[in-house]
């Protein structure tokens, strides 16, 4: 699953608009949706969804077996 669409489902699940996740991360409507389309998101602001939206960010290697590295 692509990271624009984990964010999707994430605004989904708390029931907010894409606008208002840009608002809560001091991004511009237009940046955020850019940045969606693009999947051009760094860890950094990738975290600062996550605080944004009261959940966790987390962000591993696994091999293929499902064991974590």
């Amino acid at each position: 699953m692509k990271i624009s669409e984990h964010i999707d489902t994430l605004c989904e699940r708390l029931n907010i608009s894409k606008a208002e996740l840009a608002r809560r991360i001091g991004k511009s409507p237009q940046s955020l949706n850019g940045k969606l389309r693009r999947e051009s998101f760094t860890v950094p602001e990738l975290e600062r969804i996550a605080e944004a939206t009261g959940v966790q960010y987390l962000h591993k290697f696994v091999h293929k077996d499902g064991r974590d590295i």
